[in-house]
């Protein structure tokens, strides 16, 4: 087996973890999911913003982004060696 091959069972790095843009998401204008409600409403809370249910998946996904930044969740801290 290459390096380039992927052992049956284990899937690619990138299926892992992909990195798309919420605005190219093939269900980005449908209803947020409960989890991101529930992390929204969260980051609203500790950032001092109201939150909007409205939001779709893709626009709830970059205002969970904004939010993190803004609140420092999320945010690896160098740690002490």
């Amino acid at each position: 087996m290459n390096a380039d091959e992927v052992p049956p069972g284990n899937p690619p790095p990138a299926a892992l973890n992909p990195e798309k843009d919420p605005d190219d998401w093939t269900t980005g204008d449908e209803v947020m999911t409960g989890p991101q409600r529930s992390y929204l409403q969260t980051l609203c809370r500790e950032a001092g913003e109201e939150f909007d249910g409205s939001l779709t998946k893709a626009e709830a996904s970059k205002k969970i982004d904004e939010l993190r930044h803004k609140t420092g969740r999320g945010e690896s801290t160098p740690t002490q060696t």
